[in-house]
């Protein structure tokens, strides 16, 4: 079983940057595959960002290719997410996501495939 926190969120000016963290319980953080994902007022879920269990693999949303970047830190059971060139169109509350299923290929951009979520932060990018 695994809890996730989030922090680092806030208000930030368009082309400015803000570092989220995932912080999990526990001591197995790295077995597992972790993404963050954003929702909008009034807009579906959406991902952004995955690693894959090692960190070697990581993957981006195409709005945010080049501009974000997820890490981990297994001894700290911590991700990141480092945002970099906000645009007002990233304004969301970001979630953070475990997977805790294993053996089997998944699709990394669908919620459904994650077991554990964090609360959520805020971040908001004024123009």
């Amino acid at each position: 079983q695994v809890q996730l926190v989030e922090s680092g969120g806030g208000l930030v000016q368009a082309g400015g940057s803000l570092r989220l963290s995932c912080a999990a319980s526990g001591r197995t953080f790295s077995s597992y595959f972790m993404g963050w994902f954003r929702q909008a007022p009034g807009k579906e879920r959406e991902f952004v960002v995955g690693i894959s269990r090692s960190g070697i693999n990581t993957y981006s949303a195409d709005s945010v290719k080049g501009r974000f970047t997820i890490s981990r830190d297994g001894a700290k059971n911590t991700v990141y997410l480092q945002m970099n060139s906000l645009k007002p169109e990233d304004t969301a509350v970001y979630y953070c996501a475990a997977r805790g299923r294993f053996g089997g290929s998944f699709d990394y951009t669908q919620g459904s495939e994650y077991d554990y979520w964090g609360q959520g932060t805020q971040v908001t990018v004024s123009s």
